[in-house]
């Protein structure tokens, strides 16, 4: 038996092809950016997939055990040049709108993903009013920062995971917090100890012709294929003979965590490269990272599946 889940705030699919890898079958979309639900419709074709939250009935929703929302980050961000709306934003805020349809509906588990900033935004007010929603709403929350490196992503992208279950106090932190320390925990540190050097040091290729870069790459974010700037200048590729050049848009799927020309449906083969590429590097900078929403979702089966089996004994314990 496959648990259902409902999507929103979609992307290209990296909460949903994680959680699709971890057991979940993804039964609805919601997407409003043209692009990323043109991606969305080549890779699960026929899914219901709605276009705008703000108008959405919660009517409309197919019943789904889990609902995973990546909402956007725009305004929480710690990247953001100036000060941050946060959930008063314009974009961040639509989490409201999820609420309202979580109020109408009510799943079973929730899934929630953003940049850590979330957690600092005005002072942590934000993050307090996305706790009070769930909690007034009945369900117990847990929450915890997870850095896709330490899932096989070559990439420091740290962002904060909030799983909430309805009438139920402790699963959530089952879901994100193991018994013992996860393997990147286990390295001693001392105050007389040798400074551990930057893990964006370590540098990977062919050191005689190259391609070289870092074993690690900086957090990959939303920019164009012409951006000239800062943007992506931590993230690049160089040669032994001086030349250096951009990460391509394969090579960032790649680094996210997503199958190469994941964001190159067919019918796009052969268009304007460069109004490609822009798209293409833009929704992977705004995806989630599919091998953590994978790990999210099997912690999140396994607490599922013990809580039906305790259903089902109580049951028949209580018939004999």
């Amino acid at each position: 038996m496959s648990y259902r889940v409902a999507s929103f705030f979609s992307g290209i699919g990296g909460l949903d092809l994680g959680l699709e890898r971890s057991e979940f079958k993804v039964v609805f979309q919601c997407e409003v950016n043209p692009f990323c639900r043109e991606v969305l419709v080549h890779h699960w074709p026929g899914l219901p997939l709605d276009e705008d939250i703000r108008k959405l009935d919660e009517a409309d929703i197919p019943d789904a055990d889990v609902w995973a929302a990546g909402f956007p980050c725009q305004d929480l961000s710690l990247a953001r040049m100036g000060p941050r709306s946060g959930l008063r934003g314009s974009q961040s805020g639509l989490f409201h709108e999820f609420v309202r349809l979580v109020r109408g509906r009510t799943p079973r588990a929730i899934i929630l993903e953003n940049v850590h900033g979330l957690l600092s935004s005005h002072g942590g007010r934000d993050f307090a009013v996305v706790l009070k929603a769930l909690d007034e709403l009945g369900y117990g929350v847990a929450w915890r920062v997870l850095n896709s490196k330490d899932f096989g992503v070559p990439q420091q992208r740290r962002r904060v995971y909030i799983v909430a279950i309805h009438r139920d106090t402790s699963s959530a932190a089952e879901v994100l917090f193991e018994p013992k320390c996860g393997d990147w925990n286990t390295k001693k540190n001392g105050p007389d100890g040798k400074k551990s050097p930057s893990i964006f040091q370590t540098i990977i290729g062919d050191t005689s012709k190259g391609p070289l870069v870092k074993s690690v790459a900086h957090c990959i974010y939303a920019e164009s294929a012409r951006h000239t700037g800062t943007d992506w200048s931590r993230n690049y590729v160089w040669y032994p003979d001086g030349r250096v050049r951009r990460f391509t848009p394969s090579e960032v799927e790649r680094v996210q965590g997503f199958p190469e020309g994941w964001t190159l449906p067919p019918d796009m083969i052969g268009g304007e490269v460069d109004r490609v590429d822009s798209l293409r590097y833009h929704a992977v900078g705004n995806a989630v990272t599919p091998p953590v929403a994978e790990w999210v979702g099997r912690r999140l089966v396994a607490v599922l599946k013990s809580q039906d089996v305790q259903a089902l004994t109580g049951t028949l314990m209580a018939a004999e």
